[in-house]
């Protein structure tokens, strides 16, 4: 019983995060491992090509979810679901979810959808964050409780660089997964470099 109580007051931890202030990037949602990045179809709420970026969160991972920008709450979407192993893509698809749906307050003001997903072990889903609020970059706004994955999507554009790869860690408020890149930047880069590089 000492062993079970020690390891749920580590999963309900909350360290302290020094957020960078940084309006040209986005930073990771959750802490876990990156474990797919990939252009797909999102036409709920992008309403086109999105990049999309898997993170698994272990039972050992902090599971505080955070803004990845400052940006205004713009809505939510619910799904019932399954609660297949959280470390595979698929069971984004099946599995129970709540999708955050938020508008960049700095230029470019890009949607981005926030997925909160359940895994074999969690069993709630918990989001505070309420329409019309503005986050601040690094925010905390939810969790999922006792294993599972986030998601970030966002616009897939020559402007926005992804900045991690397929099996790195990160961590909520800390790691810098995309950045945007400036008009002068752009003008300045070969048309065969204005792609995504998912990995």
């Amino acid at each position: 019983m000492l062993v079970l109580l020690v390891w749920v007051l580590l999963f309900f931890r909350d360290p302290y995060r020094e957020t960078p202030k940084d309006d040209s990037i986005l930073l990771s949602p959750a802490d876990g491992k990156i474990t797919d990045i990939e252009i797909i179809d999102e036409p709920d709420f992008i309403g086109g090509k999105a990049l999309r970026i898997g993170i698994f969160l272990s039972v050992f991972n902090v599971h505080i979810n955070r803004s990845p920008c400052e940006a205004i709450v713009e809505g939510f979407c619910y799904k019932k679901g399954k609660y297949k192993n959280a470390l595979y893509p698929e069971s984004a698809r099946v599995n129970e979810s709540n999708a955050v749906y938020l508008r960049r307050v700095a230029q470019p003001e890009d949607r981005l959808v926030v997925r909160q997903i359940s895994g074999a072990i969690a069993r709630r889903i918990v989001c505070k964050a309420q329409k019309g609020a503005v986050l601040r970059i690094g925010e905390k706004f939810g969790m999922i409780k006792f294993g599972s994955r986030t998601e970030l999507y966002l616009c897939a554009s020559e402007t926005a660089e992804c900045m991690v790869k397929k099996g790195q860690k990160v961590k909520a408020g800390l790691t810098v997964m995309v950045k945007y890149k400036i008009a002068e930047d752009i003008k300045n880069v070969p048309d065969e470099a204005n792609t995504v590089d998912i990995g």
